[in-house]
């Protein structure tokens, strides 16, 4: 069988990563004796034209989406067009939002046949085996597909033995865009939460008893991205600090061999010690994210969070001690919130400031599957909009008997003001000369960020990136100088800023010049 696999685009403001879930996905694929490939619709433009080439040329039997709530947009909208360009393939679209609106989304999108519920190795792999055979699907496990009038959800499969899948299928990413836009490349060592946060789908996507990997195969992985480029690897663990012997197994291995690569992590404040940050420190982890959620007793225990105020003090403050960065994550729009509750949660996050820890704001996004919606009735919380777009988490959808969605907003946007101030800080003391490459670097990134980004988006290269070689060429500076001459005149940005950005990218290899054919043809390094 011959399977697309479609990343839905999601904004680059949102960080994205690597999409490592469709990697294992094609891994599992491929290791079943299927062909694969992968749009990704996050670092290149969605193109009906482009996608057209893609299915004549690959004749897919088989397409699937991945999708979250604020991308299933635009996953369905890729979909349809595959089914106009080719009705006979068949579609498929998993991810947490389509596991838990499986029902809703069979009866209202047609271009959807399936969606794959849960963790899907297993279930796209049963199903490219049923199609082949012409089977029915009522023998694939964890699939929702229509059958005579009606929607059937097949019983979910065992939870996969993560040493038993096959590795993730990178090769098919374009890893390189993702390095050349400054963003992370993220990896997993478990799966599964043992938690009961109301807000959360993590439980039910992947199951309350956390399954782990082997350490030996986590840093064997590990290894292989370190030599990639990137400037650090994500653990998304939904908890990696889970169990004290896994993440001490995982830290040891890594310091066995003696690999210098830099990594962040996924911690609840009472899952962490100074034992376990000591070595964590030791095999290269620089920040740990602590979902602290809010700064009031009550709410913390209104959402079943199961922590306390306190032993968030001792976790940042341990973190600090030896020496990694805690970063703390809010979530606005609980469940009961208050002025006073929010007021408790501002303070609590300007206490944890003055400690030296970075946090900040989100505001509560109802998604399908969590507690707060399935049982929104029985919460002081009423849900604004079921427009998925607007489920990014950075303005307000809800609000509470006492809140409305205009203070949550207003606290968020001084957040993004106050992070633009230090920004502007940043550019100033550039500008006056009193600060070093280190200092500046933060601004300096994001503004090569920007641009390039901008020209992947804009196929500035597909575009403006090919001339007939001429002897004026010749030298390896007159070709840089020529295309980002050629360039300016397309990009919104200061001259000196797009200059910057693409000398930066040649320096550090995110560009290929080819000169065969008579032409001077300049791209990105897609695959790594």
């Amino acid at each position: 069988m011959r399977v697309l696999l479609i990343n839905p685009f999601y904004p680059i403001s949102e960080t994205p990563s690597p999409p490592l879930g469709l990697a294992f996905l094609a891994g599992a694929l491929e290791r079943a004796g299927n062909q694969v490939i992968l749009l990704d619709c996050v670092v290149f433009p969605f193109n009906p034209d482009f996608l057209a080439s893609m299915i004549r040329d690959f004749k897919p039997d088989l397409a699937g989406a991945t999708a979250v709530t604020m991308t299933v947009d635009h996953a369905l909208e890729v979909l349809a067009e595959v089914k106009t360009l080719d009705p006979s393939i068949t579609t498929v679209l998993g991810g947490p939002h389509a596991t838990f609106c499986a029902t809703e989304i069979l009866q209202s999108c047609d271009q959807v046949d399936g969606v794959a519920c849960g963790e899907g190795e297993n279930t796209l792999v049963a199903l490219t085996k049923a199609l082949e055979i012409k089977a029915s699907w009522e023998g694939v496990p964890g699939i929702a597909f229509r059958q005579g009038g009606r929607v059937v959800i097949t019983a979910a499969p065992p939870p996969a033995d993560l040493d038993e899948l096959a590795p993730p299928s990178r090769r098919l990413i374009p890893l390189g865009r993702y390095r050349a836009l400054g963003m992370p490349i993220s990896m997993t060592t478990s799966r599964g939460c043992p938690f009961k946060c109301i807000f959360c789908v993590g439980r039910k996507m992947v199951g309350a008893r956390v399954r782990y990997r082997d350490p030996i195969r986590v840093v064997d992985e590990m290894e292989g991205l370190s030599t990639l480029g990137f400037h650090q690897i994500n653990l998304a663990d939904d908890l990696f600090t889970a169990n004290r012997e896994h993440c001490l197994a995982v830290c040891n291995e890594i310091l066995d061999r003696g690999l210098k690569v830099k990594w962040t992590s996924f911690a609840r404040v009472d899952t962490v010690s100074r034992q376990v940050l000591e070595k964590m420190r030791q095999a290269g982890c620089t920040t740990v994210s602590f979902g602290v959620e809010s700064g009031s007793p009550d709410m913390l225990r209104r959402i079943k969070k199961g922590i306390t105020l306190d032993q968030v003090v001792h976790a940042v403050q341990l973190c600090r001690d030896c020496g990694i960065d805690p970063h703390a994550s809010f979530i606005l729009g609980l469940p009961g919130e208050t002025e006073a509750t929010l007021a408790q949660t501002l303070a609590f996050g300007e206490r944890l400031k003055s400690m030296g820890v970075s946090h900040g704001f989100h505001i509560l996004a109802p998604f399908p599957g969590t507690d707060v919606r399935e049982r929104v009735n029985e919460y002081d919380l009423q849900i604004l909009s079921d427009d998925w777009r607007r489920y990014h988490a950075n303005r307000a959808i809800i609000r509470t008997a006492e809140v409305g969605p205009e203070t949550m907003d207003a606290i968020v946007i001084d957040g993004e003001r106050k992070f633009d101030e230090w920004l502007g800080d940043i550019g100033r003391l550039r500008e006056e000369g009193r600060a070093t490459a280190e200092e500046i670097w933060p601004l300096v990134r994001l503004e090569h960020t920007v641009v390039i980004y901008d020209m992947m988006m804009k196929r500035i290269l597909e575009k403006k990136g090919i001339w007939p070689a001429e002897k004026s060429d010749a030298g390896d500076d007159r070709p840089l100088e020529k295309l980002i001459q050629r360039v300016s005149g397309d990009l919104d940005h200061p001259p000196e800023r797009i200059r910057a950005a693409i000398e930066f990218a040649n320096e550090k290899k995110h560009l290929l010049r080819d000169t065969t054919e008579g032409l001077i043809r300049w791209s990105w390094v897609d695959y790594l």
